[in-house]
This record gives structure tokens, C-alpha cells and sequence, in this order.
């Protein structure tokens, strides 16, 4: 069957939650005999001869994103109600091992510049979703994200991961007005809508007034690295202790970007109030734009104005690679997130072995199960006390850590696809 899959997410450099959904979305449905085609909103120019190069000169840069000129917004709200798609060749010509992390294996690609842009002016102005066209359709177009598109003649089908801007309106930047519109028009448009937790799979039936047959709840997968598969932990820990002097299953670790709900704030002064003498690692970049996320902890490494006794560890983004290393390296991982549509740092943290305090809230119930403790990620008082507890009690973590691969086991690839053909089947898709 084909199947048409957006990039909207993979062109970022860095990565999102959102573009590792849609890797491991376009391998396993490939991995299933499926074709998947990637549809982009890359400018690859108008010569055939460089269309390939052009494509992925952008990609590569991650410079999918472009503007609207001012003046021909006019033009473009009420002249572009359609988007034809052109496709770009796949050949060998381009060497794409550079990239190789985000860049899944697409059997054919797809773009139409400026298309996101163009679709978010119009449905601002318009209320309208943007149509799409292609020469030959595929059997369903699977949107990874909430976008004002559809693509005609086939089923279209979106993911909504969560609804962090309408439960949460003070911890994004979005339009609330835009966003709710948005999130309405595509459970409107769509055959089906697809979540990644049961947490999300509520709030979007309650919020939205959804018929409970039109949201599925598929979880998602996130297979590691195979450097990481077939790397033990001791050598991890060997790695980790020689580039960043950190003892093995000896420190406390945070990743994520600095953005409120993932509360950080918090999560330094529970460390500070559990007394641990583990130090505790934050691993993150100032992607959101909003001061005060990192509380106590100023950028100097100071607390309240003062050097701490064991500093806290500040580490700016890190390859995918030793960040999983890190991972598997640490004595916990601490996500009690303010809210998670799925929650894929703690995925990431039980996949490697190690335990979680979560937030007893939104998704990470689900997805942290046994593995891990859960705590009001709004007291610091819990955060706090679970410290004490993986610090001091030795039996705790040894059963937390034998929970992890069953734990796991509920997110591997096979089951993600079993989850996603079920909905492709319900709309009467071979």
C-alpha cells in the first residue's frame, strides 16, 4: 500500500518528539512492505537537473521554513487554495549519511514550496485547509502533526499529540485562538485522528466533543541507535566517567528543552531540598524564549547567588548517541512533567535500564508504569523525597530496574505498527 507521510518535523536539525514519531512511523510501516512517501514544503527550484540537490541542501541545513512575503499575502490566501506537489528524484547522486538520523527511508518524495506557509496564512485569514494534489494519490496521507492540509483523492488521517496550548495556555507561545481552530479543523477533515496516549485520546474526545470511534490511541515506538543496541552498560559507564568525570549509576539526570512544562525549576530544588551528594546533570538549550524556567540555577552555575557545594552539571545539546549513553549511565532519569502527550525521555530512560520519577499526571502513568516513581510534579516535597528514596534504598531500585524491559516491551516497533494498521484497516485500506 502507499502511504504519503509529512516531513514537516524531520527538516529540524536537532530533532523533536513529533519527527521521531514520524522516523519511526515511515520504518516500520516500510519495514511492513509498505511504500512510504515523503511530503515536504522544500523549495528544490525549477530545473529537474538540481531538484535533488537543491532539496537536500535545504534539508540538510535544516531551512524548510521560510516566509510569506507581506506583499502577496493577498495572492497567496486567495490564489493558492490548491497546492499541486512536484516530485523530487531519489538517487544516489546526493550522499545522505550526513543525516542519516533523520532522514527515514522513504520510497519516493514529494514537495511543494512554501506549502505549510502558505496553508497557515490561509487558514488564519480563511478558515480553510489548504487541498493538495499529487498525480497519482496514495491510499492514505498520514499528517504527523496538526497542519491546514489535506491531500485529495485519499483518506487523510492526523496525529494530535497532545493539546499542551489548550490545557496549558500559559506554558506556549501558540495563537490559542489559531491552535483551537487548527486541532477543530483537522478531527473535521480527517477519516480518523491518531494520539499517543490515553491521557491525550481523553482530552481530545472531551475537549472537542469527538466521537470515541474517530480517536485511536497508538502509542508510538523509539528503537535506540544500533550503536547503543549493541553497547553494554558497563562500557557506557566507562565512557560516560571518562569524558564527564560522572561515576557510573552515580548522578541524576534531566534532558529536554527549557520550556515550563517540563519543570525544570522544580526539579532543581527537589534536588536541592533531597540533601543527595549525587550530582544532578541537566542536559538542555534555550529553545523556548520564556526566563524563569531554570529557577533557583542561574546561568553562572550559582543557586540564590551562591556556588553550591556539588555543582550542578550543565551540558548543552549532545548527539543523540551520547546523550543515550548518558542515559544508560545514570543512577535515575527526573521528567515529572507539568503535562506530556506521550513522554518520550522517560521511553528513552526505561528502554536503557534506568529509572524514572515521573509526574503521576497526563501520559507518563502510562508509559512509566513500574519502572519508575511518580510524584505531584508540582511539590517539591515529592520530587524531593523520591530522591531520597532511589538514593537510600538499594531494593526500590534494583525492582525498578527489573520492571524496565517489560515496561518497554509495550512500545517496541512491532507493537506501534500493529496499533497504526488496525486504524488503516478500520478505514477499509488493505
Amino acid at each position: 500500500m502507499r502511504i504519503g507521510i509529512d516531513g514537516h518535523n524531520l527538516v529540524i536539525p536537532k530533532g523533536t518528539g513529533v519527527a521521531t514519531y514520524g522516523s519511526s512511523l515511515v520504518n516500520v510501516l516500510t519495514k511492513a512492505g509498505h511504500q512510504v512517501e515523503g511530503v515536504f514544503g522544500i523549495d528544490p527550484g525549477r530545473d529537474p537537473a538540481t531538484r535533488e540537490t537543491l532539496f537536500f541542501d535545504q534539508f540538510g541545513h535544516g531551512h524548510q521554513m521560510g516566509n510569506v512575503r507581506k506583499q502577496t499575502t493577498r495572492s497567496v490566501i486567495w490564489n493558492h487554495g490548491t497546492r499541486p506537489l512536484i516530485q523530487v528524484p531519489l538517487t544516489e547522486h546526493v550522499d545522505k549519511r550526513g543525516f542519516a538520523q533523520r532522514w527515514p527511508d522513504f520510497s519516493a518524495l514529494w514537495t511543494s514550496p512554501l506549502m505549510f506557509e502558505v496553508a497557515r496564512a490561509r487558514f488564519m485569514h480563511l478558515r480553510r485547509f489548504t487541498t493538495v494534489t499529487m498525480p497519482r494519490p496514495p491510499a492514505v496521507m498520514h499528517w504527523t502533526y496538526p497542519v491546514p492540509l489535506r491531500v485529495a483523492g485519499c483518506r487523510n488521517v492526523y496525529t494530535l499529540h497532545d493539546l499542551v496550548p489548550l490545557k496549558l495556555p500559559h506554558t506556549t507561545l501558540d495563537n490559542k485562538r489559531y491552535y483551537h481552530r487548527l486541532i477543530a479543523g483537522c478531527i473535521a477533515t480527517g477519516d480518523h485522528v491518531l494520539t499517543v496516549s490515553e491521557a491525550s485520546r481523553r482530552d481530545i474526545i472531551e475537549m472537542f466533543d469527538v466521537p470515541e470511534d474517530k480517536v485511536t490511541n497508538t502509542y508510538q515506538s523509539s528503537p535506540l541507535p544500533p550503536s547503543i543496541a549493541a553497547s553494554s552498560t558497563q562500557e557506557d559507564c566507562a565512557m560516560v566517567e571518562r569524558l564527564f568525570g560522572l561515576p557510573p549509576k552515580g548522578f541524576y539526570l534531566f534532558f529536554g528543552a527549557q520550556d515550563p512544562k517540563k519543570n525544570i525549576a522544580r526539579i532543581i530544588d527537589g534536588y536541592l531540598m533531597s540533601g543527595s551528594e549525587r550530582p544532578l546533570v541537566v542536559v538542555t538549550s534555550r529553545d523556548w524564549g520564556m526566563d524563569g524556567t531554570m529557577g533557583a540555577l542561574a546561568a553562572d552555575g550559582t543557586i540564590y547567588g551562591r556556588k553550591p557545594e556539588r555543582p550542578i552539571v550543565m551540558l548543552q545539546y549532545l548527539p543523540r548517541e551520547m546523550l543515550f549513553r548518558l542515559i544508560r549511565a545514570a543512577r535515575a532519569v527526573l521528567f515529572p512533567s507539568i503535562y506530556e502527550g506521550f513522554g518520550l525521555p522517560a521511553l528513552e530512560g526505561i528502554q536503557l535500564g534506568t529509572p524514572i520519577i515521573s509526574s503521576n499526571s497526563s501520559s507518563l502513568p502510562e508509559v512509566v508504569g513500574e519502572a519508575g516513581l511518580q510524584v505531584d510534579p508540582y511539590s517539591t516535597d515529592e520530587i524531593a523525597q523520591a530522591i531520597r528514596r532511589l538514593d537510600n534504598d538499594e531494593v526500590l531500585y534494583e525492582r525498578l530496574c527489573a520492571a524496565a524491559p517489560a515496561q518497554a516491551a509495550r512500545f517496541t516497533d512491532d507493537a506501534f505498527l500493529a496499533r497504526v494498521q488496525a486504524v488503516y484497516t478500520k478505514l477499509g485500506l488493505g
